[in-house]
Parts: structure tokens; sequence; C-alpha cells
């Protein structure tokens, strides 16, 4: 499996080839600068990666190579030059063309096709087992165990494509959630995350005044992050909309969850930040760029809400069963071992 720089791609892959139970040879890639440029200009090069820092690309060549996001893409079908048999497995959108891949496990905010070699599902791939669960509660249920039920988990990611996590934003999230627990009598679990900016973590701070437990994210630090203790212990998640690794493992959990909207008004070009690369790029993508390229998180979100698995924060609670999201990872296993069985 191919691994790269963000957390939630790395996410599905790792959770799609544990579910596998084959061996698996984990390739962790770092990226040049431009890679962007050579990825485009040089195709299925390794010239966009960092070879030094990255795990060795050496044979034998695996069988089955599973990959998430654009900049390991042509790492995966440089593999496949050397390697015809092996199969290809992408989790989300290529750039690519379609056909470069055995196999596409990809959900709502993308706009693919109906292929044969796609797979469509309704949340993204996670490894949210009950048994993970109930081992990060027993670990920090004792250290939670003095404030004040119930607890209401707020989950925060941060800038992503169209959305920018900015302070006023942070500090109106702060408001609702500390009036939501407030409302309760409760307390607020707060997990940050690799993608929360400094400034939108002060200002949201700064708006709580119920009991609290805060966790603040800091690289190199997995043992000490309470994130899935939260979502085990928690009577009710918060989560800002963007993310849709945490939306999907939120709703796993069957807890009343409420979806903080992170975007703008229909206006975006209003605003300051929605010039800023990222954003720019991606309302550009939305309006010129083929269907299949173009990105809406929005369309897991309303999803959610239409189907009474989740409210907009604000809104009362849904009492709706939790989605079944397991079966997708199941699916995703089916196909990819289908791969193998056609091949004898």
């Amino acid at each position: 499996m191919l691994l790269g720089h963000k957390a939630g791609d790395n996410t599905q892959v790792t959770a799609l080839a544990e579910a596998l139970g084959w061996p698996v040879q984990c390739k962790r890639l770092f990226y040049r600068r431009w890679e962007l440029l050579t990825n485009r200009l040089a195709g299925t090069r390794l010239a966009g990666i960092d070879r030094a820092a990255s795990s060795p690309l050496d044979p034998p060549w695996p069988d089955l190579v599973i990959t998430a996001g654009r900049r390991n893409e042509p790492v995966a079908r440089w593999i496949r030059r050397r390697s015809p048999a092996t199969r290809l497995v992408a989790i989300g959108r290529p750039w690519a063309p379609l056909e470069a891949f055995d196999l596409i496990v990809t959900t709502p905010q993308y706009f693919l096709p109906s292929r044969a070699n796609v797979l469509h599902n309704r949340l993204p791939l996670h490894a949210l087992s009950a048994a993970r669960l109930a081992a990060a509660a027993s670990q920090w249920a004792p250290q939670l165990q003095d404030l004040p039920r119930p607890w209401t988990a707020l989950l925060l990611g941060g800038d992503s494509g169209p959305y920018v996590f900015t302070a006023s934003k942070a500090a109106a999230l702060g408001r609702q959630a500390n009036a939501l627990a407030a409302a309760q009598g409760g307390s607020l679990l707060i997990s940050g995350s690799a993608r929360t900016p400094a400034a939108a973590w002060e200002a949201l701070m700064q708006e709580i005044s119920v009991p609290v437990y805060r966790y603040r994210w800091q690289a190199n630090q997995a043992a000490d992050n309470p994130y899935v203790a939260f979502l085990a212990l928690a009577d009710r998640l918060v989560v800002t909309g963007e993310s849709m690794s945490m939306l999907a493992e939120a709703s796993a959990t069957g807890k009343p969850l409420h979806i903080f909207d992170p975007g703008d008004a229909a206006r975006w070009w209003r605003y300051r930040h929605s010039y800023r690369f990222k954003p720019l790029s991606h309302h550009l993508a939305m309006r010129l760029a083929p269907r299949r390229m173009r990105r809406d998180v929005g369309n897991i979100q309303r999803a959610l809400v239409a189907e009474g698995r989740a409210v907009w924060l604000g809104q009362a609670e849904s009492a709706a069963d939790p989605i079944q999201t397991g079966t997708d990872l199941e699916a995703a296993v089916v196909r990819v071992r289908a791969l193998f069985d056609d091949a004898g």
C-alpha cells in the first residue's frame, strides 16, 4: 500500500489493506515541491517523489497496489509498468484515465461515472472496529471521569479544498458547541487535527466556558491522541463537515451527530480568504473542469442530513439508526478479491 501526506487517504488505504488480510508492505512517499509539474509532464515516472526520503521501491513487485491521492498515482502506475500483472486499486478519484486502474473505490463527493471498474460507496472507508473503540475507551475513561456528563465530543478538521477554517468560523463553532454542552449541563471533549489552524484553535477556545478536556494535535504523539476514545465515550458528536473521514467514523458510532457547516455563503467571491490558492482553484474547477474532476463534499453532508443520520449544528438531534459503514468496506474487499478470482 502507498501512503502519502493526507491522513484521510492513508486511513482508507490502510483500512482496505488490513481488511483483505493478506501480507502487506507499507511504502511511505514524500514529495518534491514541484511534484505537480513533474507529474503532469513526466507521467508515470518517479520525478515527483523524494526517493531518498521515501520507502524503497524495488522488486519483487507486489500482486496488488492500493493507493489514494493524485501524488501517489504516478508511483502506482510506474510499478505497473515494471510488473504488468500487478493489480492497481485507487481510492477516491484518480486523475489518470479510469481505465488505468483495475478498481476504483469512490464516494459521492466525486462525480465519477458508472463503470465496471468503479465501486460507488456511501462513505469513505475506515477501520473503526468495536474492539478498537473499546480499547480506547478503557484507556481514557479514568482521565475523563471527573468531567460532568453528558459528554459532547467536538472534532475539528481545518482547511480543505474550498473550505477555509478561519478564526471567525472557529469562534462561531465554539459558541455553538459550548451552548450545546451547557444546555445539557455537561462537558466538551475537544480534539484538533493536523489541519486545524493555530488561529482557529485559539479563537475557538476563547468561547469555551463549560468543563472541557482539550487535545491540541501534535506530530509524532499518536499514542496520546484521544480521538478514538472521544468517539467511543462521548454521548454526542460535533464534527466540522469538511472531513469525510471524521464524518464516516462519527456516523458509524450510531450516536447523535451534529455537522458544522464550514462553508461560506453562495457568493464565495465576496470573501477574501476564498482567493487563497486552494479554495480559488476548487471553485474554478467546479465551474470549468470536466465533471469527473470535480469534488463536492456537500453531497455526503446533505445525504446524511436528508436520511436523518445527522443534523446541522443548531438543529434538534436525530434519532436515526447508524449507517452500517462496515458494508462499504466489505463491498470493497469483495471487489478486490474478485480481481484475483478472475485471474484464476
